[in-house]
């Protein structure tokens, strides 16, 4: 089993998400979290996938001088791609309500970049999915967002809370990707890194 071999190795999750965490305890792995302050800024010309895959090996790459060779640092960065930019986590109530605005009745794509670190190798991915919201009346908007502040999430929304379960009409891709790291293809990533 890959978790049996990845029991020998200290593994280092380098996200303050809770919902990161959780999804890797259930991937059924032992780790530490250790977050470093990174400023999530990427070149102007990149799109999409590459925004997510750029920032995640930027977040793992600041670890390369501070590893050992039985460590392993997983580290990610999820997107929110619309209307051809970038929907990050909302700067404030104003801006959260702007975001659901945009994503309400629109078809939005969630990249979530992972980048696996270790002394000899480094591996970086992506993942993305689909999702279709139902339109959200001004009302729904400043329920969700007064009553659930959504200011660390990626889009100003989380797929598992209130606003996901009553506009989320549809996701072409991985659910757990939407609620922050593509598990199953971690795993099968993890497979090929050891």
């Amino acid at each position: 089993m890959i978790t049996d071999k990845l029991n020998d190795f200290r593994i280092i999750l380098a996200s303050r998400s809770p919902r990161r965490q959780q999804l890797l305890r259930e991937l059924g792995l032992n780790f530490d979290i250790i977050i470093k302050e990174y400023e999530e800024i990427y070149p102007e010309n990149l799109k999409g996938k590459e925004i997510a895959r750029y920032v995640a090996h930027q977040k793992a790459a600041s670890f390369r001088n501070e590893i050992s060779d039985n460590e392993i640092v997983i580290a990610a960065d999820t997107i929110v791609w619309c209307n051809d930019r970038v929907l990050g986590k909302p700067l404030n109530k104003e801006d959260a309500v702007r975001i659901l605005k945009e994503i309400s009745g629109n078809t939005h794509e969630v990249i979530t970049g992972v980048s696996i670190l270790s002394l000899s190798k480094e591996l970086t991915f992506s993942d993305s999915t689909k999702v279709t919201f139902e339109p959200l009346s001004e009302e729904e908007i400043y329920f969700y967002v007064d009553r659930y502040k959504p200011y660390d999430k990626a889009g100003a929304y989380g797929i598992q809370e209130w606003i996901g379960i009553i506009a989320c009409s549809h996701i072409d891709g991985s659910y757990f990707n939407v609620v922050g790291l593509p598990v199953q293809k971690l795993y099968k990533e993890l497979q090929r890194f050891l």
